[in-house]
Protein backbone atom coordinates (compact mmCIF):
# COMPACT_ATOMS: atom_id res chain seq x y z
CA UNK A 1 0.00 0.00 0.00
CA UNK A 2 3.09 2.17 0.89
CA UNK A 3 4.29 1.63 -2.28
CA UNK A 4 1.27 2.18 -4.29
CA UNK A 5 0.58 5.28 -2.48
CA UNK A 6 4.08 6.86 -3.48
CA UNK A 7 3.17 5.97 -6.72
CA UNK A 8 0.27 7.60 -7.76
CA UNK A 9 1.11 10.68 -5.57
CA UNK A 10 3.88 11.17 -7.89
CA UNK A 11 1.43 10.16 -11.09
CA UNK A 12 -0.86 12.81 -9.57
CA UNK A 13 1.95 15.50 -9.00
CA UNK A 14 3.53 15.31 -12.60
CA UNK A 15 -0.18 16.19 -13.70
CA UNK A 16 -0.17 19.53 -11.67
CA UNK A 17 2.74 21.20 -12.73
CA UNK A 18 2.37 25.03 -12.89
CA UNK A 19 3.92 27.31 -15.43
CA UNK A 20 6.30 29.04 -13.10
CA UNK A 21 6.57 25.47 -11.07
CA UNK A 22 5.03 26.05 -7.98
CA UNK A 23 4.10 22.34 -7.63
CA UNK A 24 6.75 20.88 -9.40
CA UNK A 25 7.95 17.31 -8.44
CA UNK A 26 11.80 16.51 -7.64
CA UNK A 27 12.76 13.55 -5.99
CA UNK A 28 15.01 13.58 -3.02
CA UNK A 29 15.25 9.95 -1.66
CA UNK A 30 11.76 9.09 -0.86
CA UNK A 31 10.11 12.73 -1.08
CA UNK A 32 7.98 14.28 -3.24
CA UNK A 33 9.03 18.23 -3.57
CA UNK A 34 5.59 19.96 -4.40
CA UNK A 35 6.06 23.46 -3.52
CA UNK A 36 9.06 26.28 -3.95
CA UNK A 37 8.50 29.94 -4.43
CA UNK A 38 8.22 30.90 -7.85
CA UNK A 39 9.70 33.07 -10.30
CA UNK A 40 12.11 31.09 -12.24
CA UNK A 41 10.87 30.08 -15.63
CA UNK A 42 8.09 32.19 -15.69
CA UNK A 43 5.75 32.01 -18.83
CA UNK A 44 6.12 28.59 -20.02
CA UNK A 45 2.62 27.75 -19.95
CA UNK A 46 -0.87 29.05 -19.02
CA UNK A 47 -2.07 28.59 -15.73
CA UNK A 48 -4.65 25.43 -14.73
CA UNK A 49 -7.88 26.05 -13.74
CA UNK A 50 -9.23 24.43 -10.88
CA UNK A 51 -12.92 22.06 -11.97
CA UNK A 52 -16.26 23.69 -9.86
CA UNK A 53 -17.58 21.75 -7.27
CA UNK A 54 -21.58 22.30 -7.15
CA UNK A 55 -22.66 22.37 -2.98
CA UNK A 56 -25.31 19.88 -2.45
CA UNK A 57 -28.65 21.99 -2.30
CA UNK A 58 -30.11 21.60 1.40
CA UNK A 59 -32.32 18.65 1.61
CA UNK A 60 -31.44 16.39 -1.34
CA UNK A 61 -28.72 14.17 -1.53
CA UNK A 62 -26.79 12.87 -4.01
CA UNK A 63 -26.83 8.99 -5.56
CA UNK A 64 -23.60 8.25 -3.57
CA UNK A 65 -25.47 9.95 -0.13
CA UNK A 66 -27.17 7.83 2.66
CA UNK A 67 -30.07 9.41 3.54
CA UNK A 68 -30.42 11.09 6.83
CA UNK A 69 -32.10 7.41 8.12
CA UNK A 70 -29.61 5.37 6.62
CA UNK A 71 -28.59 2.74 9.39
CA UNK A 72 -24.64 3.13 7.80
CA UNK A 73 -24.79 6.92 8.81
CA UNK A 74 -22.71 6.48 12.25
CA UNK A 75 -20.11 3.92 10.35
CA UNK A 76 -20.14 6.73 7.42
CA UNK A 77 -19.59 9.26 9.40
CA UNK A 78 -16.79 7.96 10.91
CA UNK A 79 -14.91 6.18 7.99
CA UNK A 80 -11.14 7.92 7.14
CA UNK A 81 -11.74 10.63 4.08
CA UNK A 82 -10.25 8.97 1.10
CA UNK A 83 -8.72 10.24 -2.16
CA UNK A 84 -11.07 9.08 -5.61
CA UNK A 85 -8.09 6.09 -5.71
CA UNK A 86 -9.54 4.88 -2.18
CA UNK A 87 -5.99 5.94 -0.57
CA UNK A 88 -5.47 8.35 2.73
CA UNK A 89 -4.99 12.15 1.66
CA UNK A 90 -1.50 12.80 2.56
CA UNK A 91 -0.18 14.86 5.65
CA UNK A 92 2.01 17.31 6.76
CA UNK A 93 4.36 15.21 7.59
CA UNK A 94 4.00 12.96 4.17
CA UNK A 95 5.11 15.86 1.72
CA UNK A 96 7.39 17.62 4.33
CA UNK A 97 8.74 15.02 6.92
CA UNK A 98 10.47 15.71 9.48
CA UNK A 99 14.39 16.28 9.22
CA UNK A 100 16.73 13.44 9.72
CA UNK A 101 17.87 12.42 13.59
CA UNK A 102 20.84 14.56 14.36
CA UNK A 103 20.23 17.45 11.51
CA UNK A 104 22.10 20.27 12.70
CA UNK A 105 19.97 23.14 14.22
CA UNK A 106 21.95 25.77 16.21
CA UNK A 107 19.82 28.38 17.59
CA UNK A 108 21.33 32.10 17.68
CA UNK A 109 22.41 32.93 21.43
CA UNK A 110 20.83 34.52 24.04
CA UNK A 111 19.25 37.87 23.61
CA UNK A 112 22.18 40.69 23.52
CA UNK A 113 24.10 42.48 21.01
CA UNK A 114 24.92 40.65 17.59
CA UNK A 115 28.62 40.77 16.39
CA UNK A 116 29.75 40.74 13.31
CA UNK A 117 32.42 38.01 13.66
CA UNK A 118 29.49 35.59 14.72
CA UNK A 119 28.10 36.55 11.56
CA UNK A 120 31.00 35.62 9.62
CA UNK A 121 31.54 32.37 11.53
CA UNK A 122 27.80 31.55 10.55
CA UNK A 123 28.00 32.48 6.82
CA UNK A 124 30.86 30.59 6.43
CA UNK A 125 29.25 28.37 4.05
CA UNK A 126 27.08 30.74 1.65
CA UNK A 127 27.72 33.42 -0.23
CA UNK A 128 30.41 36.38 1.03
CA UNK A 129 28.16 39.77 2.55
CA UNK A 130 30.47 43.41 2.42
CA UNK A 131 30.74 42.87 5.75
CA UNK A 132 33.38 46.15 5.69
CA UNK A 133 30.32 48.12 5.25
CA UNK A 134 29.39 47.29 9.57
CA UNK A 135 31.19 47.77 12.52
CA UNK A 136 31.91 45.03 14.66
CA UNK A 137 28.67 45.48 16.41
CA UNK A 138 26.76 44.73 12.91
CA UNK A 139 26.05 48.61 12.65
CA UNK A 140 26.51 50.47 9.26
CA UNK A 141 29.27 52.82 9.63
CA UNK A 142 28.19 55.24 6.85
CA UNK A 143 24.51 55.34 6.78
CA UNK A 144 23.01 57.87 4.05
CA UNK A 145 22.39 61.52 5.66
CA UNK A 146 19.21 61.98 8.12
CA UNK A 147 18.84 57.81 7.61
CA UNK A 148 19.35 55.30 10.89
CA UNK A 149 21.82 52.85 9.89
CA UNK A 150 21.30 49.64 9.03
CA UNK A 151 21.92 47.15 11.52
CA UNK A 152 22.60 43.20 11.45
CA UNK A 153 21.47 40.84 13.58
CA UNK A 154 21.96 36.89 13.72
CA UNK A 155 18.27 34.92 14.22
CA UNK A 156 19.79 31.64 13.92
CA UNK A 157 23.15 30.68 13.95
CA UNK A 158 22.53 27.28 11.59
CA UNK A 159 20.93 27.90 9.16
CA UNK A 160 21.81 31.19 9.06
CA UNK A 161 19.07 33.72 9.42
CA UNK A 162 19.50 37.48 9.38
CA UNK A 163 17.38 40.01 9.77
CA UNK A 164 18.35 44.34 8.74
CA UNK A 165 16.52 46.76 10.66
CA UNK A 166 16.38 50.36 9.09
CA UNK A 167 16.87 48.27 5.53
CA UNK A 168 14.33 50.87 4.32
CA UNK A 169 12.89 54.29 5.33
CA UNK A 170 9.63 54.60 5.50
CA UNK A 171 9.37 56.70 2.32
CA UNK A 172 11.27 54.16 0.68
CA UNK A 173 8.32 51.53 1.25
CA UNK A 174 6.15 53.83 -0.01
CA UNK A 175 7.27 54.70 -3.16
CA UNK A 176 8.32 51.40 -3.97
CA UNK A 177 4.61 49.92 -3.18
CA UNK A 178 3.84 52.96 -5.94
CA UNK A 179 5.54 51.06 -8.38
CA UNK A 180 2.53 48.51 -8.43
CA UNK A 181 0.53 51.52 -10.07
CA UNK A 182 2.90 52.07 -13.23
CA UNK A 183 5.97 49.93 -14.40
CA UNK A 184 5.44 45.94 -12.86
CA UNK A 185 4.21 43.00 -14.64
CA UNK A 186 0.90 41.89 -12.37
CA UNK A 187 0.10 37.87 -12.28
CA UNK A 188 -2.48 36.46 -9.49
CA UNK A 189 0.10 34.39 -7.21
CA UNK A 190 -2.97 32.03 -6.28
CA UNK A 191 -1.94 28.41 -5.89
CA UNK A 192 -2.91 25.04 -4.87
CA UNK A 193 -2.56 21.37 -4.79
CA UNK A 194 -4.86 18.89 -4.02
CA UNK A 195 -2.07 16.85 -3.00
CA UNK A 196 0.39 19.33 -0.59
CA UNK A 197 -0.41 21.33 2.54
CA UNK A 198 1.10 24.42 0.49
CA UNK A 199 -1.02 27.09 -0.92
CA UNK A 200 -0.40 30.72 -1.97
CA UNK A 201 -3.24 33.15 -2.45
CA UNK A 202 -1.99 36.65 -2.49
CA UNK A 203 -0.51 39.18 -6.00
CA UNK A 204 2.61 39.43 -7.38
CA UNK A 205 3.90 42.36 -9.55
CA UNK A 206 7.49 41.26 -11.49
CA UNK A 207 9.28 44.84 -11.31
CA UNK A 208 12.02 45.97 -14.02
CA UNK A 209 15.50 46.30 -12.22
CA UNK A 210 15.56 50.15 -13.28
CA UNK A 211 11.77 50.39 -11.54
CA UNK A 212 13.34 49.08 -7.76
CA UNK A 213 16.99 50.88 -7.71
CA UNK A 214 16.74 51.65 -3.77
CA UNK A 215 16.72 48.16 -3.34
CA UNK A 216 19.03 47.10 -5.98
CA UNK A 217 21.64 49.64 -4.81
CA UNK A 218 21.15 48.79 -1.44
CA UNK A 219 21.43 45.08 -1.96
CA UNK A 220 24.60 45.32 -4.07
CA UNK A 221 26.39 48.26 -1.89
CA UNK A 222 25.50 47.69 1.47
CA UNK A 223 25.62 43.43 1.25
CA UNK A 224 27.75 43.13 -1.78
CA UNK A 225 25.47 40.92 -3.85
CA UNK A 226 26.27 41.05 -7.47
CA UNK A 227 23.37 42.65 -9.90
CA UNK A 228 24.05 40.15 -12.21
CA UNK A 229 23.13 37.05 -9.97
CA UNK A 230 19.92 38.73 -9.14
CA UNK A 231 16.23 37.37 -10.11
CA UNK A 232 13.46 39.65 -10.87
CA UNK A 233 12.79 41.73 -8.08
CA UNK A 234 9.30 41.10 -6.91
CA UNK A 235 6.45 42.91 -4.66
CA UNK A 236 3.79 41.09 -3.32
CA UNK A 237 0.62 41.57 -1.20
CA UNK A 238 -1.34 39.76 0.46
CA UNK A 239 -5.07 40.60 1.78
CA UNK A 240 -6.61 40.05 5.41
CA UNK A 241 -6.83 36.33 5.54
CA UNK A 242 -4.07 35.94 2.21
CA UNK A 243 -1.08 33.57 3.15
CA UNK A 244 1.55 31.50 1.20
CA UNK A 245 2.18 27.97 3.42
CA UNK A 246 4.86 25.92 3.48
CA UNK A 247 7.60 26.24 0.41
CA UNK A 248 10.81 25.94 -0.65
CA UNK A 249 12.61 28.58 -2.33
CA UNK A 250 15.10 26.36 -3.89
CA UNK A 251 14.84 25.85 -8.13
CA UNK A 252 13.37 22.35 -8.97
CA UNK A 253 16.58 20.69 -10.85
CA UNK A 254 14.94 21.17 -14.61
CA UNK A 255 14.74 24.81 -14.14
CA UNK A 256 18.72 25.46 -12.98
CA UNK A 257 19.96 26.09 -16.46
CA UNK A 258 19.12 29.80 -16.18
CA UNK A 259 21.77 31.06 -12.95
CA UNK A 260 21.62 27.42 -11.40
CA UNK A 261 20.48 27.36 -7.76
CA UNK A 262 19.35 30.26 -5.85
CA UNK A 263 21.42 30.84 -2.82
CA UNK A 264 19.72 33.56 -0.88
CA UNK A 265 16.63 35.15 -0.50
CA UNK A 266 16.03 38.85 0.76
CA UNK A 267 12.69 40.09 1.84
CA UNK A 268 12.29 43.83 2.83
CA UNK A 269 8.56 44.68 4.71
CA UNK A 270 7.14 47.44 3.51
CA UNK A 271 4.47 47.76 6.17
CA UNK A 272 3.88 46.84 9.84
CA UNK A 273 1.63 43.89 10.87
CA UNK A 274 0.40 43.64 14.31
CA UNK A 275 -0.72 40.63 14.30
CA UNK A 276 0.03 37.76 12.19
CA UNK A 277 1.52 37.81 8.61
CA UNK A 278 5.39 36.53 9.78
CA UNK A 279 7.72 34.53 8.26
CA UNK A 280 7.56 31.04 10.28
CA UNK A 281 10.74 28.74 9.66
CA UNK A 282 9.23 25.26 10.68
CA UNK A 283 12.11 23.53 11.70
CA UNK A 284 13.92 26.36 13.64
CA UNK A 285 13.78 27.92 16.99
CA UNK A 286 14.14 31.45 18.61
CA UNK A 287 16.27 32.27 21.58
CA UNK A 288 13.48 30.88 23.91
CA UNK A 289 12.64 27.79 22.30
CA UNK A 290 9.61 28.94 20.80
CA UNK A 291 9.29 28.82 16.77
CA UNK A 292 11.17 31.13 14.80
CA UNK A 293 8.91 34.18 13.52
CA UNK A 294 9.98 37.22 12.13
CA UNK A 295 7.28 39.78 12.38
CA UNK A 296 6.25 42.31 9.65
CA UNK A 297 8.08 45.70 10.56
CA UNK A 298 8.23 48.33 8.24
CA UNK A 299 11.53 49.05 6.79
CA UNK A 300 12.83 45.61 7.45
CA UNK A 301 14.65 43.04 6.14
CA UNK A 302 14.74 39.36 6.72
CA UNK A 303 17.91 37.39 4.52
CA UNK A 304 18.50 33.45 4.69
CA UNK A 305 19.73 30.63 2.51
CA UNK A 306 17.72 27.81 0.73
CA UNK A 307 21.55 26.59 -0.62
CA UNK A 308 24.51 27.18 0.25
CA UNK A 309 27.18 28.62 -1.80
CA UNK A 310 27.94 25.17 -3.90
CA UNK A 311 24.41 25.17 -5.08
CA UNK A 312 23.37 22.27 -2.45
CA UNK A 313 19.71 22.77 -1.33
CA UNK A 314 19.48 23.18 2.75
CA UNK A 315 16.09 21.68 3.31
CA UNK A 316 15.95 23.40 7.18
CA UNK A 317 14.68 26.59 5.46
CA UNK A 318 11.12 25.07 5.12
CA UNK A 319 9.19 28.14 5.88
CA UNK A 320 6.23 29.92 5.26
CA UNK A 321 3.99 33.18 5.40
CA UNK A 322 1.51 33.08 8.07
CA UNK A 323 -2.25 34.77 8.01
CA UNK A 324 -2.20 38.17 8.21
CA UNK A 325 -5.13 39.98 9.93
CA UNK A 326 -4.26 42.87 7.73
CA UNK A 327 -2.49 43.62 4.38
CA UNK A 328 1.09 42.89 4.45
CA UNK A 329 3.03 44.16 1.72
CA UNK A 330 7.28 42.42 0.71
CA UNK A 331 9.53 43.30 -2.01
CA UNK A 332 11.49 40.08 -2.76
CA UNK A 333 14.17 38.93 -4.82
CA UNK A 334 16.26 35.58 -5.25
CA UNK A 335 20.19 35.53 -5.64
CA UNK A 336 21.38 32.62 -8.39
CA UNK A 337 24.98 30.86 -7.79
CA UNK A 338 26.04 32.65 -10.91
CA UNK A 339 24.90 34.96 -13.81
CA UNK A 340 21.02 34.86 -14.20
CA UNK A 341 19.10 36.01 -17.33
CA UNK A 342 15.61 38.05 -16.50
CA UNK A 343 13.11 36.93 -18.26
CA UNK A 344 9.76 39.28 -17.08
CA UNK A 345 8.51 42.44 -17.76
CA UNK A 346 9.56 42.30 -21.37
CA UNK A 347 12.74 44.43 -22.17
CA UNK A 348 14.02 43.78 -18.17
CA UNK A 349 17.94 43.66 -17.39
CA UNK A 350 20.59 44.23 -15.22
CA UNK A 351 22.35 46.44 -17.71
CA UNK A 352 19.51 48.50 -18.60
CA UNK A 353 19.26 49.18 -15.09
CA UNK A 354 22.85 50.55 -14.31
CA UNK A 355 22.26 54.18 -14.78
CA UNK A 356 19.27 53.88 -12.56
CA UNK A 357 21.23 52.02 -10.16
CA UNK A 358 24.38 54.48 -10.07
CA UNK A 359 21.88 57.70 -9.71
CA UNK A 360 20.12 56.56 -6.40
CA UNK A 361 23.73 55.14 -5.07
CA UNK A 362 24.66 58.67 -5.56
CA UNK A 363 21.86 60.43 -3.58
CA UNK A 364 22.29 57.67 -0.67
CA UNK A 365 26.04 58.61 -0.62
CA UNK A 366 27.23 55.14 -1.50
CA UNK A 367 29.82 56.52 -3.97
Amino acid sequence: LHSRNVLLLLFLCLHSVQSRGEFIVKSRSTTARLAFAGGAGFGNSSSPTKKSKKKRKHGGFSELEPSPSSKNEDIVNEAPKLDRFGLPPPSEDDIFPPLPEGTELIAAAPEGPTFLKEIESAMKDHMPLAYECFDESGVERAPSPGNLPMKLKLLHKSPTVLSIENFFTANECDQTRQVTEKDAYEVSSKTFSPLATSKRTSTSWFCQFKSLPTLVAKATTRLGIPLEQMEEPQIVRYLQGQEFSWHYDEVPAIQLENGGQRIATLLVYLNTVHNGGGTIFKYLKDVNGEPLTVKPVQGSALLFFPAFANGQPDDRTLHKGEVASDTKWITQMWIHERHYKPVVPAGNSHTAAQEAINKVSGKLGYQ
